[in-house]
């Protein structure tokens, strides 16, 4: 095995003494927007050569000097053959068309037909636009988070519910990024809606193992949303008019192909409609949400590219009381060629999720509640691509925290009263190194390490705690407080990552990984579901971070020339200082709040299979997994190990989609998963006409509520030949919840009201109805309407 690293060294370096060579390098773009393509591929027809495009669009090809045939290609793109005599280093910028055959078809992946297979990357999902935009939703919205849901691996608590889990993690283990920054809460509307707003998004990347060194700072994957550059070829809006929200997106250049903008925005008025129905002491209730999504790309000059993006959303309600919750990011990025090998990209980031809670709407008599996690980051990402077999990728980033746990008022006749919590400070450093290399035709590796320094910083007050009786508060032994950056606690973790590839033919391949995460800051809740109220918390003293080792063994194989592809993954993870609560624990505004932690494993293991149909009239994908979660903490059930709340042993997602017409298309989703767990009582206490419940035997999650299934359907009517030269619109007719199921959401109990004596189970479900609903999607070519 050693012969076969050093081998793997040697090679790229054997090579630059056997012959002369040149370097291919450029940019993939779309030819009608100059909107740059992420994982186009360039292949050399001569040779076996070939390169992939990175999140910019990027490529690099080091070859020997020659004449050569380049081959640049993307699903739904036709394929672009270039001449080239490569007898110097040359820079050439592709521009790719849409395939009018393609575009008439659904194509359910954003990279070439047999990725999947000859890709060293596994656990990795991609989904195009068109693809989100074609699948059945909720009110007919199209929906990023709801959508990956439907993929192997991938799950939530329930209908409704905020945020997903990923191969037995919770969901505040998922890093969301919206260009780079994280997004601490993806969903509007407690769960029904996320934020990303599907007109500005350009590409949806989900990785839940073999996760690169250069991710870090969650344990179970990561999520990157990277949004459009904006059109810097001509002027377009697009936009849509549905049941609950409209959207409306212009783009267009400033300076054409040198700098252009983007800016989308939404907003929901349930409200308004809703208004005219209401009693009189609801008539100033107020429930919407809101979102507007902006970016702006500079192409300075052909080594330097400037971009800053941005978000901004809000829900808002109230009925009696005021809740709004929301986040704001910041991203700037600047891209720098060195070399025709050398490419740079250097961020700033700035991301603040808050929300606020009060009751009263007088300053005699009020509650007010507020509280807010404000991350900063700068952080520098390089790229060398030594050779079509050697790419090395390495970068430095830090991380500051600000983290604001509660801060309350109360007045009462005028007397302000408050009892807020102190900022929490913290910082990281971080520094990753990769490596991708192919050491023969079939046999490719990519490895890397990533090492993180987190420290617990002042201005603040560090609780000690002394030990306890397990399932009682720890008491407090003293405090101390911090002056401004004064180091508290401090912790550095290796994180090693590795994946290899072996390729067994054309059409199949063997892939296996490895990767350890480290987790620095942790949502707080003991709810089974996450709400806007959860607090996020940072590693302190008495807080440890979270670690996860996961490993993963998967088999690929496509069939009939691509058109198929099957891949069975298993997956085991195991997870420690997991962060669970005692009985009775009070999360919220509580100064001791740490002594009320117990740490403890996790460990989830699984199967997953899938099968997916590229192309044709009907296309889509079949996916199941089979998997469990576990947690062990002593202190609960007994020290036994349980079944996590999010835990569902069977989960089975059928996606199609299935053209009519030229004009008609159909699409459905059917779900079947298993009930998550539940903690019920074993027995009861009765005394005179009171029935308290009781647990005899301490059990956590000792009942599994019964299984989801749903149906949901998606009509489309794409009125081609009736849209004029400026303009295209369709309509989509859809049907949540096709058979009117009641999926239990939770079991809870209740006495009779006849009969106080009887104890009755009662199943909560979100959805109790079929949900129909009307969209109608449009795009203006505002270039051809003024030339019109």
């Amino acid at each position: 095995m050693k012969r076969i690293i050093l081998l793997s060294f040697l090679i790229p370096f054997m090579s630059l003494f056997s012959q002369e060579e040149f370097t291919l390098s450029g940019y993939v773009k779309d030819k009608s927007s100059g909107e740059s393509l992420i994982g186009a591929t360039i292949s050399i027809k001569e040779t076996k050569f070939g390169a992939v495009t990175n999140a910019y669009g990027f490529y690099s090809l080091t070859i020997p000097k020659g004449k050569y045939t380049a081959i640049a290609s993307y699903i739904g793109y036709e394929k672009l053959e270039k001449t080239i005599n490569l007898n110097k280093d040359t820079k050439i910028n592709l521009e790719l068309g849409t395939s009018d055959l393609l575009s008439d078809e659904v194509l359910v992946t954003a990279q070439k037909a047999n990725n999947n297979v000859t890709s060293i990357e596994m656990s990795t999902i991609e989904l195009s636009a068109q693809t989100l935009t074609r699948m059945p939703a909720l009110l007919g919205e199209t929906d990023v988070v709801k959508s990956i849901q439907l993929l192997p691996g991938i799950g939530s608590v329930g209908e409704g519910s905020t945020g997903f889990n990923v191969r037995g993690g919770g969901i505040d283990q998922n890093l969301v990024l919206l260009d780079e920054a994280p997004v601490y809460n993806s969903s509007h509307l407690f769960g029904f809606f996320s934020v990303f707003n599907p007109d500005a998004v350009k590409d949806v990347k989900l990785v839940k193992g073999g996760i690169p060194s250069a991710y870090g700072g969650r344990l179970s994957s990561i999520l990157d949303v990277r949004l459009k550059e904006g059109n810097s070829r001509k002027f377009n809006i697009d936009g849509g008019v549905g049941a609950i929200f409209s959207r409306l997106a212009i783009e267009g250049p400033i300076i054409e192909d040198k700098l252009s903008f983007l800016v989308a925005a939404r907003r929901s008025y349930v409200d308004v409609l809703a208004k005219p129905f209401l009693d009189e002491g609801l008539k100033d209730s107020k429930f919407y949400f809101y979102d507007l999504t902006a970016k702006t790309n500079w192409k300075v000059d052909e080594n330097n590219t400037v971009f800053a993006s941005g978000y901004f959303g809000r829900d808002v309600f109230g009925a009696g009381f005021g809740f709004d919750w929301g986040s704001e990011t910041f991203t700037t990025r600047w891209n720098h060629l060195f070399s025709d090998k050398l490419f740079s990209n250097l961020t700033y980031y700035y991301s603040n999720y808050d929300y606020k809670l009060q009751f009263g709407e007088d300053d005699i008599d009020v509650f007010k509640w507020q509280a807010n996690i404000v991350t900063q980051s700068v952080k520098y990402d390089l790229n060398y691509f030594f050779s079509p077999k050697n790419n090395i990728d390495f970068g430095i980033e830090a991380i500051h925290y600000n983290f604001t746990p509660g801060n309350a008022e109360g007045i009462s006749d005028g007397i302000s009263v408050p009892i807020s919590l102190d900022n929490q400070f913290a910082g990281q450093l971080a520094a990753y190194v990769g490596q991708e290399l192919e050491a023969t035709d079939d046999l490719s590796f990519k490895y890397g390490l990533r090492g993180s320094y987190y420290t617990y910083m002042g201005p603040g007050t560090a609780y000690y705690y002394g030990d306890t009786t397990i399932g009682i508060s720890k008491p407090l032994i003293r405090e101390e407080k911090f002056a401004d950056y004064a180091n508290i606690a401090d912790y550095f973790n290796l994180e090693p990552r590795f994946s290899v590839k072996y390729q067994l033919n054309k059409e199949s391949s063997l892939k296996a990984s490895y990767n350890r995460m480290a987790q620095y800051v942790h949502l707080v809740s003991n709810t089974a579901a996450s709400s806007p109220l959860d607090v996020w918390t940072p590693t302190t003293n008495n807080i440890k971070p979270e670690l996860a080792d996961q490993v993963a063994l998967g088999y690929f194989k496509n069939f009939d020339d691509n058109m198929w592809e099957t891949s069975v993954e298993v997956y085991y993870k195991d997870m420690k200082n997991q962060i669970e609560y005692i009985s009775g624990a009070d999360l919220l505004l509580n100064e001791n709040l740490e002594a009320d932690f117990l740490n403890g494993d996790g460990r989830a293991y699984g199967a997953e299979f899938y099968i997916k149909k590229n192309s044709g009239d009907l296309t889509g994908w079949i996916s199941y997994t089979l998997a469990r979660t576990e947690r062990q903490v002593e202190g609960i059930n007994r020290g036994d190990w349980f079944p996590a709340r999010f835990n569902r042993t069977h989960n089975l997602s059928i996606v199609a989609f299935y053209d009519l017409s030229k004009t008609w298309s159909l699409s459905a989703n059917f779900i079947l998963s298993s009930g998550t767990p539940a903690t019920f009582p074993t027995n009861r206490y009765e005394w005179q006409e009171y029935y308290i419940p009781h647990n005899s035997n301490e059990s956590r999650n000792n009942y599994v509520i019964p299984m989801t299934h749903r149906l949901d359907l998606s009509l489309t009517y794409d009125p081609e030949d009736e849209s004029g030269d400026w303009w295209t619109g369709k309509w989509v007719f859809s049907i949540y919840n096709v058979y009117n199921r009641k999926n239990p959401y939770s079991v809870y109990f209740r006495n009779n009201e006849d009969n106080p004596r009887v104890t009755e189970a009662v199943r909560f479900a979100v959805f109790g109805s079929i949900v129909p609903a009307i969209s109608y999607n449009f795009n203006f070519d505002v270039d051809k309407l003024i030339n019109d």
